[in-house]
């Protein structure tokens, strides 16, 4: 079951001795690593605005249930950094004596401090932040330290330098990298190959309505290449989760986050394809999230979807996703004349 042995937040946590009954893990490329099926991010909910007991209750909760990679950034928050100071708490408390059975990630390379060392791809910056994020996370390394985006005015070889420095330094055993388009990820593997740090894995948005991977050929790279793929915003900032088939809920992320998820997207007209995707996945026997997280996951190429949470009942249902991960031809066609009018809506 998958909530069995969940233990009350009362008291020291001991971790479920189930856990790793029901989790698949995929090899993450050509690498030692495998990766479970589903990952966590911290990118929402572990904030300084959010309930410290609820994200420590969604960590052990997704730990009991085998899902060992958990995946943070130094700008998570608001405010910036403040996600991986929470899980340096939560760390400390409950999950220390289990560090070698984590996957812990990070990742620099977006806004995080005033002035010119506080953003984009120097070696700086990287290194910089790199320390910061450790002692906010209370950990001595992390297992992969990712490069957050493409940053066209550094040379490519000083940023891969550095996450090579930071691996060789044992502040991560691997590197990664996010949103690179396919030719400069390829660009990217040549250079950390030639300095013998190999590149593990790939973080790219994926999902039903964003298909910009495939178009790219993204993933013909990495698998030539032998990387690993995570991919992120599989239920597509929760228009794929099902919280919309009635209009905006509150306290979803429609009705606060007027950034990310757009208000006015969530119309007569979007919630009709929701809704057409939703009786979808009744027929599969599953919720409009498990779908969407199971459809990234057909593509054995992809070796793990990334999910934020709000509840460790959003976590009991996505894990739900994996009870059937296989699409007919006629379940694809369906999801794609679905799919490709909505995403034309929403602009992606």
């Amino acid at each position: 079951m998958i909530d069995a042995h969940f233990p009350k937040l009362t008291g020291v946590y001991r971790a479920s001795d189930a856990r790793y009954d029901s989790m698949t893990y995929r090899r993450c490329g050509r690498s030692g690593i495998q990766l479970p099926l589903l990952s966590i991010g911290l990118w929402q909910n572990f904030d300084g605005t959010k309930s410290f007991e609820n994200a420590r209750a969604m960590l052990r909760f997704a730990f009991d249930n085998g899902i060992t990679h958990f995946d943070l950034a130094n700008n998570y928050g608001p405010p910036y950094g403040s996600a991986e100071a929470i899980f340096g708490r939560i760390f400390e408390t409950d999950f220390k004596p289990y560090r070698d059975e984590l996957f812990l990630s990070s990742k620099a390379g977006y806004d995080m401090w005033p002035g010119p060392y506080g953003d984009h791809g120097s070696r700086k910056y990287l290194i910089s932040s790199c320390n910061q994020s450790l002692k906010r996370m209370n950990v001595d390394y992390v297992d992969v330290f990712y490069h957050h985006r493409p940053d066209p005015e550094t040379p490519l070889e000083e940023t891969m330098g550095a996450l090579d420095a930071i691996v060789r330094q044992g502040k991560a055993l691997y590197a990664g990298i996010s949103n690179y388009p396919a030719e400069l990820t390829a660009k990217a593997v040549k250079i950390l190959r030639e300095l013998g740090t190999p590149l593990l894995i790939h973080q790219p948005s994926y999902s039903i309505l964003n298909r910009w991977t495939e178009d790219d050929g993204l993933y013909d790279v990495t698998a030539r290449e032998g990387v690993g793929v995570i991919v992120f915003s599989p239920l597509h900032r929760g228009m794929l989760s099902g919280r919309y088939l009635q209009g905006i809920a509150k306290g979803s992320r429609a009705d606060w986050d007027r950034v990310f998820v757009k208000p006015d997207w969530i119309n007569a007209e979007n919630i009709s394809y929701m809704r057409a995707l939703d009786e979808i996945a009744r027929e599969r026997g599953q919720t409009s999230a498990q779908m969407a997280l199971a459809w990234v996951l057909r593509d054995p190429r992809v070796t793990s979807a990334l999910f934020g949470a709000s509840s460790v009942d959003q976590i009991r249902d996505n894990l739900g996703a994996l009870k059937n991960l296989e699409f007919s031809a006629d379940e694809l066609a369906a999801i794609d004349a679905v799919a490709l009018p909505f995403a034309r809506a929403i602009g992606v």
